[in-house]
């Protein structure tokens, strides 16, 4: 046990270290222009100015007093940044150097210690077929560490399957104040994405809901693995969500040129979703680096506005 928490502590130093480094002026500007000013809270009731804009009329007040007033409101202050990560039995999964578990934790580190030098509040949410983790949100740097550290525990006891339609229902009940919400997940076998059309329109339908409270995008995290397999004969496969196995002949090129058809119609039936819903993504995998990935996003979303 006493092993298993030093490992931990070294790759959370790790991580630390390695998205200190990629953290600069540039990075910490972009994520302020981008998400800074998109939210606005209630300040006070004025008298009306010329040159106040008239659709800003509290008009109770007007009627009650006789005299025009308007409803003024200011930038908010700080922002709420919420990770909801998946931690499914699929995202303990990694064929090259890190596993997908270990590649969100480093996003997450990263984008947690660029809100936290804008003085924003982050927290988390973690989940598989069941919410298995909340963390509310709040301000500090030791905050990132725990995000980050909770995240890499959840490695080791990763199972199960993934419902992110309840990690949405979970979401709705507990963060009730707008706020920018990172959903990062593999997003497969989730059972909203499944063959019934009734699940798939829950699960869209919770998603645009949560889209409208909140700014969210969407992190998909795959592996070089999952689209292609390697020719390396005879292989028992085991689903990790499921725990079924399965002998595969990968020397077969039939079978090889089978997997990557489904996995890249599985690649393109998720483009075409997250095109549907509207919802901004962040593209990531395992063999990547991810922090150029970052500032794509960032610079896409300050251009939108």
């Amino acid at each position: 046990m006493a092993t298993d928490v030093k490992e931990l502590m070294a790759k959370v130093g790790k991580i630390r270290i390695l998205t200190n480094r990629l953290i600069d002026d540039q990075l910490a500007g972009d994520y302020h222009s981008t998400f800074k000013g998109q939210g606005v809270e209630f300040d006070e009731v004025r008298p009306y100015l010329a040159g106040d804009d008239v659709r800003t009329i509290d008009w109770n007040v007007t009627a009650k007093t006789g005299v025009p007033y308007i409803k003024h409101f200011s930038e908010e202050r700080e922002l709420t940044i919420l990770f909801m990560v998946d931690v499914s039995g699929s995202q303990g999964y990694g064929s090259v150097r890190r596993s997908k578990m270990e590649l969100a934790a480093e996003v997450t580190a990263l984008l947690a210690l660029t809100a936290i030098r804008n003085q924003d509040k982050i927290g988390l949410v973690l989940f598989s077929d069941h919410i298995v983790k909340y963390i509310p949100p709040r301000k500090g740097r030791d905050s990132v560490m725990r995000l980050v550290r909770e995240v890499l525990a959840a490695e080791d006891g990763a199972a199960g399957g993934t419902d992110i339609a309840a990690a949405l229902r979970f979401l709705s009940g507990v963060q009730k104040r707008r706020a920018v919400v990172f959903l990062v997940s593999d997003f497969l076998r989730s059972e909203e994405r499944g063959t019934g059309n009734g699940e798939r329109a829950e699960y869209e339908s919770l998603l645009r809901a949560a889209a409208r409270r909140h700014d969210v995008i969407c992190v998909p995290v795959s592996d070089p693995a999952e689209s292609e397999l390697p020719d390396v004969g005879l292989v028992e496969i085991e689903d990790p969500e499921t725990g079924e196995l399965e002998l595969v002949d990968t020397s077969s090129s039939s079978v090889r040129r089978q997997f990557a058809a489904r996995a890249a119609e599985e690649s393109e039936e998720l483009r075409r979703f997250f095109a549907k819903t509207g919802i901004d993504t962040l593209p990531i995998a395992t063999d990547k680096p991810y922090a150029n990935e970052v500032r794509k996003l960032f610079k896409r979303r300050a251009r939108k506005r």
